[in-house]
Parts: C-alpha cells; structure tokens; sequence
C-alpha cells in the first residue's frame, strides 16, 4: 500500500489566495514538505493548521528523496509545497514529482496561484502564446540563451531577482532591441503591487532611478 503525494500551490503574497481544497489536503496530510519550514509556518499558523512540517529544498533535495519515498511507499500522505506559488516552476519539485511517477506513486496537483500568469496579464502583450523561461543563467549559457531568444515569437516571461533586473534589462535591451516592449511586476497581490510597461530602455531609464523590491515577473514582447 503507497501513500499519495500532493502538489499544493501556496499564495504568491495575499494569504486569501489560497484554495478550501489545499487547505483540507495541508490539514490532513501526513506531513508537510516545505521549501522554509520558516516561511510555510506563517501560513499555517495562520490557517490553523498543525501538520507537521519538513525542510525540502533545492539543497537537501537529494539527500531526502529516499526518505521521502520510504515514507510514501509506506502509507504516509505527503504535500509538497514551495514558499510561494506551485511547486516545481522554479521551485523545488520536478525531483520527487519524477521519482514518485517512477515508483507508481498516486499523485494529485491541485490548481492555484502561480505567479507568471497575472504578470502576464498585466503586461497587456499578447498571451495567446507565450514561453515561460523562468530564470535566465546566471554566468554559462547566458550569452547563447540571449541569442536565441532574440529570435523568438511568442511573449516571453522571466523571473529575476531585483538585484539584477537592470542587468537583465540592459542585456535583452542589446539582443532584443531597446524599442523592445516588455513589463515588469513586482510584488504581486501584495500591498505595494506595480506594474510598469515600456520599451526596454523606458524601463532601464526607470528601474536604475527607481532600484526595485520584491519578487519580480519580467514579460517581453515577442519578434515581429
């Protein structure tokens, strides 16, 4: 007899975004498996919900996939959940989600906030086609990512951190073209939620004047 493993999307910012359903399946779940136990916590508490929790992360990942396993093949009903969004888009996840489909375990993932598709949205670019990129490479494969990029057609979403988003910007800006236009969100469905639109070097000219917080969600209109 195997236990079953949940995906659960958690809110992106506004604790109200969360699903009756995920809340039922983190109440009942055997144990928790979070990216911060520290972070999830919160969420919990705030829900009233006492299940316990475990560290899982891109970090200890490997070293926990054969514990966590043992647990599910013996019975135990496992939710995996990130700090924010679902699980396994830029988050810890694809790990055990492959292994528990190689070990036949039973799976759900349950819909819920994910945060490229507001962004995407709000961007007000084209969205009946788009690619989600994620991060963009650090350091190695950053240059032939770039080039191949500058070829794309459909809108394209990335994530990045604040402390790079000029950097980012003034990269897409040489491969893609300044008059490029994109959007950039920042801490979205939280109190100081923003969004600004502009060609690429509009938005340079803002953010090196105006350093950004937050989470960031960058959309950038495809080639024509």
């Amino acid at each position: 007899m195997s236990g079953k493993l949940y995906i659960v999307p958690t809110p992106i910012g506004n604790l109200k975004d969360i699903s009756l359903r995920a809340l039922e399946v983190l109440q009942n779940a055997g144990m928790i498996l979070a990216e911060d136990t520290r972070t999830s916590s919160k969420l919990l508490k705030h829900y009233d919900i006492h299940t316990p929790l475990q560290s899982f992360h891109q970090f200890n990942e490997h070293k926990r996939l054969k514990s966590v396993m043992e647990q599910l093949k013996s019975g135990k009903s496992l939710a995996l959940i990130s700090d924010a969004g679902t699980p396994g888009i830029s988050d810890p996840g694809f790990l055990l989600i492959r292994e528990a489909v190689k070990e036949n375990i039973p799976m759900e993932v349950l819909p819920g906030a994910v945060a490229f598709v507001p962004a995407l949205l709000l961007s007000a670019l084209p969205a009946e086609r788009f690619v989600f990129e994620g991060f963009l490479p650090v350091k190695k494969g950053r240059q032939t990512r770039l080039k191949k990029l500058a070829e794309e057609e459909r809108t394209m979403i990335f994530y990045e951190a604040p402390h790079r988003l000029v950097k980012t910007l003034k990269q897409l800006s040489e491969y893609l073209g300044p008059e490029r236009r994109a959007s950039v969100s920042r801490e979205l469905t939280k109190k100081f939620e923003e969004t600004r639109r502009g060609t690429l070097q509009e938005l340079i000219d803002h953010f090196e004047n105006h350093p950004p917080k937050g989470e960031i969600v960058l959309v950038v209109a495809g080639n024509k």
